[in-house]
């Protein structure tokens, strides 16, 4: 594990593994570079890419190990902390990697440095936040679900956060609930959880999509409850050339026993392995 600093000052807590052609994972909600290695529900993600790629992920702001104690969390200090790991690990070229609010971090990240980005592989992700859609109903959602992280985030009884587990992976076992429900606990405070999610939730770069230059390739579950799957369509549709999968679950983040999995693997590999 490595550290580097942001333009602000705030550490970011990195890490590598893996050989072959550079591939970069945007930091999303939530992660911690131990923790996941241990995970049901990260660490077949996280071994099928480091089987064929040097792989670089980093846990954001406010979360994980990085800085907790940190004076702003906005999608644009995000933006700012993929730069600084990407410098900091010393990579000229490579794939850059989104899930969930990740995916608009490597967009703007695309347009910001487009002589540095191979490709990008943007999964269950959006363009616009709940607070970005237009719809009173996904407004009175954004504002339920900070005031749940606010009362319960960091109590024993895990009831609370199990509401995002099940928006997350309906689909989990007991073990994998247990486990996602702990990783909530541990990564982050519920004053960061809370800052993090607000910070999503206005992320708008709708604009700027057509603007893209990179080889995309975006995959969405069909019946993803925590970002819209018509989110991740009408995203891959105003990227040009954009290719669009869609990917039969009902979780947003794919577990290693659902027919999903292979399919997402060979979707991503088979891209990747692409003439350029």
């Amino acid at each position: 594990m490595h550290f580097c600093t942001a333009r602000d000052g705030a550490r970011i807590a990195y890490a590598t593994v893996g050989g072959g052609p550079p591939l970069v994972k945007a930091a999303n909600w939530l992660s911690h570079l131990d923790y996941d290695w241990e995970s049901p529900i990260w660490r077949h993600m996280l071994r099928a890419f480091a089987e064929r790629h040097y792989f670089v992920r980093y846990d954001a702001r406010g979360n994980g190990l990085s800085d907790w104690d940190v004076e702003e969390i906005s999608f644009d200090t995000n933006v700012g902390d993929l730069e600084a790991v990407v410098d900091a690990s010393g990579l000229d070229r490579f794939t850059l990697y989104g899930v969930s609010q990740g995916c608009a971090v490597s967009i703007m990240y695309a347009l910001r440095h487009p002589q540095r980005v191979d490709r990008l592989v943007l999964y269950g992700g959006f363009a616009r936040g709940r607070l970005e859609r237009g719809s009173q109903e996904e407004i009175d959602q954004s504002q339920a679900m900070l005031t749940l992280i606010q009362m319960g985030w960091g109590k024993d009884n895990p009831a609370f956060r199990q509401m995002f587990t099940s928006i997350f992976v309906p689909g989990a076992t007991r073990e994998q609930e247990e486990w996602f429900n702990e990783l909530q606990r541990m990564t982050a405070s519920a004053e960061n959880a809370a800052r993090i999610r607000r910070a999503a939730d206005r992320i708008n770069i709708d604009d700027l999509l057509p603007q893209v230059s990179v080889p995309t390739l975006v995959l969405h579950c069909r019946n993803d409850a925590a970002a819209p799957f018509d989110e991740g369509r009408r995203m891959a549709a105003r990227i040009p050339n954009a290719r669009f999968v869609a990917l039969e679950s009902n979780n947003h983040l794919i577990l290693e026993d659902e027919p999903a999995w292979p399919r997402f693997i060979a979707e991503v590999r088979g891209f990747l392995a692409e003439p350029a």
